[in-house]
C-alpha cells in the first residue's frame, strides 16, 4: 500500500484524502489548526455557532458525490434542506427583489418588472447554461499537464464557443435592461473574488447554478461538511494530525520525497498539497530553484481576488423572519467595485451580505437569540493593508450604522452580546491565504484553465495541488472538483 501525505484539512484536502483512502492508499493528513475545515471553519462560543467562511450551498450533488464515492449515504453526514426563497436583494432607491428557483415564482418576479425583461432573463439563463455545459465538459472537469492538453482543436473550439472575452456586466446587459436584474446577475462574481466589470462573462454561471440547481442549507451550518468529511476519512482508516503545521515540502532532484514536520523528515510516495498555492510556493518550498517559474517575484506579481471584512454577531433578540441570505447594494455599485479592485481603498459605501443561519437551525444560538453573519468585500492586502485597531473599530462602526439604516436590525447596537471580527489579516495569518485574498488567485483569463497553477506540479514528480488558487478555481463545488482532479492526476502517474 502506497503512502500518501495530504497537506491541509481544508475542503479540498479533506475531499482528496477521502478519495485516496477509499482507493486503498495509506493516507496521512497534516493540519496546522486544531480542527478541520481551513477557511470553512467554525466559531463556537457563548452558545452561538457561526460558519467562518462559505455559507451558501450550491450544486449539492457535488457535495454528495464524495460521500457516494466512498460508499456511504451522504444524508448520514451532511443532511440538507432546500432554501426558498434563495435570496433577497435590497437596493438604495428601488424596491427589493426576492428570488426563488420555483419557476412560477421567478416568472412572477420578472414579469412584475417587465415582460421584456422576463424574456431577456430567461434568454440569458438559456445562453449561459449552454456555455456552462461546454465549460464543464472541456475545462472544469479536465486538468492540464502540458500545453497540448489546452492548445488542441477541440479545446480551442470549445473556448471560442464560450465567448469569454467580454466582461460579466456587459454580457448581462445585452439581455436585461432593469438595473436591479443586471446587478442581481453581476454581483455574484464577487463570490469568487473578481469584479463583474472585469471578470470573464462565463462567471455569470453562478446565478444560473443557483436558479437551476437550487440553494441548500446543511443542518448545523456549512461546517458540517468539513466535520463530515473528516469523520468519513477517519472511518475509512485515514490518520489526521491536528496542530501540526508543515515546515517544508521535500523535493530532491525533481522528485517529491515527503514533508518536514517539526524538523523531522516524513517520507511518502506522493504528496497532495491543499495549502493556498502562492503560500505553498513561498513558504513550503523555500528554495526558489525547485519551483520553476513560480519565483517570489512571480508570486507577488500575480493577480489576487478581493478579501472580506466579517462580523459575527450574537444578538439577545430574535428579529422578524426574512431570507436566509440577503444582499444590500451600495448606492453606487460600480464605484463600490472600483474601490475594491482599482482604487484599493475601503469602500465608503459598501455592498454587504447577511446570513441568518438560526432561521434554519435554532440550535446555532441560545433560546430566544440569534446569530448574524455580516460579510463586506474589501481589497486584498497588496492594495490595502492598514488594518490597525483604529481602522477595524472605525469600519465596524460604519457597518453597524449601515445595518441600522438599511436593514431590519435598526436597534442592533443595543442587542449585541457576542462579537468577533475577521479582517484580511486574519485570512493571511491564520489560514495562509496569500495577501489575505479570501478566494485565492483572481480568475482572470490569464489565470484560468491552463494558465492557472496545475493540479500536477510542473517542476517535481509526485507533487499535486488542489484548492482555490489551483485549477479549476474558487467556490466550494469547484474546489471539491480541484481535489478530484488532483487525485486523478496522481492515479495517472501511479499506473
Amino acid at each position: 500500500m502506497k503512502k500518501i501525505i495530504v497537506v491541509g484539512a481544508g475542503v479540498s484536502g479533506l475531499a482528496a484524502a477521502v478519495r485516496l483512502q477509499k482507493l486503498g492508499y495509506d493516507v496521512t493528513l497534516y493540519e496546522k489548526e486544531g480542527q478541520p475545515g481551513g477557511k470553512m471553519n467554525q466559531i463556537k462560543e457563548n452558545g452561538f455557532t457561526f460558519d467562518v467562511g462559505p455559507t451558501i450551498v450550491m450544486m449539492p450533488e457535488i457535495y454528495r458525490e464524495v460521500f457516494e464515492f466512498a460508499g456511504v449515504d451522504p444524508n448520514d453526514y451532511i443532511p440538507m434542506e432546500k432554501v426558498d426563497p434563495m435570496l433577497q436583494l435590497y437596493f438604495a432607491q428601488d424596491e427589493p427583489l426576492t428570488f426563488s428557483n420555483d419557476l412560477v415564482e421567478l416568472t412572477k418576479t420578472l414579469e412584475a418588472i417587465s415582460e421584456e425583461d422576463a424574456q431577456g432573463y430567461f434568454a440569458f439563463l438559456a445562453d449561459i447554461y449552454k456555455r456552462y455545459v461546454i465549460a464543464k465538459e472541456s475545462f472544469i472537469t479536465k486538468s492540464f499537464r502540458t500545453w497540448r492538453d489546452f492548445y488542441n482543436p477541440k479545446s480551442l473550439w470549445a473556448g471560442l464557443k464560450l465567448r469569454t472575452f467580454s466582461d460579466a456586466y456587459s454580457s448581462i446587459s445585452k439581455f436585461v435592461k432593469d438595473d436591479r436584474l443586471r446587478k442581481s446577475l453581476a454581483f455574484q462574481t464577487l463570490y469568487i473574488g473578481v469584479s463583474p466589470y472585469q471578470g470573464p462573462s462565463l462567471y455569470t454561471i453562478i446565478p444560473m447554478i443557483e436558479l437551476m440547481y437550487g440553494v441548500y442549507f446543511i443542518k448545523g451550518g456549512m461546517y458540517t461538511l468539513a466535520t463530515g468529511m473528516a469523520r468519513l476519512f477517519q472511518e475509512l482508516g485515514g490518520t489526521i494530525h491536528y496542530n501540526t503545521p508543515i515546515d517544508e515540502l521535500l523535493i530532491e532532484n525533481k522528485q517529491t520525497k515527503g514533508v518536514r514536520v517539526n524538523g523531522e523528515t516524513i517520507t511518502a510516495d506522493a504528496v497532495i498539497c491543499a495549502a493556498d498555492f502562492p503560500y505553498a510556493m513561498e513558504s513550503l518550498i523555500p528554495d526558489e530553484s525547485k519551483r520553476g517559474k513560480y519565483t517570489n517575484q512571480k508570486i507577488a506579481s500575480m493577480d489576487y481576488s478581493c478579501s472580506c471584512f466579517l462580523l459575527y454577531l450574537g444578538l439577545d433578540k430574535k428579529y422578524e423572519d426574512s431570507a436566509l441570505h440577503s444582499i444590500y447594494f451600495a448606492n453606487d455599485f460600480k464605484r463600490n467595485v472600483d474601490d475594491l479592485f482599482e482604487a484599493g481603498k475601503l469602500p465608503k459605501d459598501p455592498s454587504f451580505y447577511l446570513y441568518r443561519p438560526t432561521l434554519k437551525d435554532a440550535s446555532l444560538a441560545p433560546d430566544g437569540q440569534e446569530g448574524l453573519y455580516v460579510l463586506v468585500p474589501v481589497p486584498e492586502l497588496s492594495k490595502f493593508d492598514q488594518w490597525t485597531d483604529e481602522t477595524i473599530q472605525s469600519y465596524r462602526q460604519q457597518i453597524i450604522g449601515l445595518l441600522k439604516e438599511k436593514t431590519i436590525f435598526t436597534d442592533i447596537d443595543e442587542h449585541i452580546v457576542y462579537e468577533k471580527m475577521y479582517t484580511p489579516d486574519t485570512f493571511n495569518d491564520r489560514f495562509n491565504a496569500y495577501n489575505g485574498a479570501t478566494f485565492g488567485l483572481k480568475p482572470t483569463l490569464a489565470q484560468s484553465n491552463y494558465y492557472r497553477p496545475h493540479n500536477k506540479f510542473d517542476y517535481a514528480e509526485g507533487l499535486y495541488f488542489c484548492g482555490s488558487s489551483t485549477h479549476p478555481g474558487a467556490g466550494v463545488p469547484i474546489v471539491m472538483q480541484s481535489a478530484k482532479l488532483a487525485v486523478e492526476e496522481l492515479l495517472k502517474d501511479d499506473r
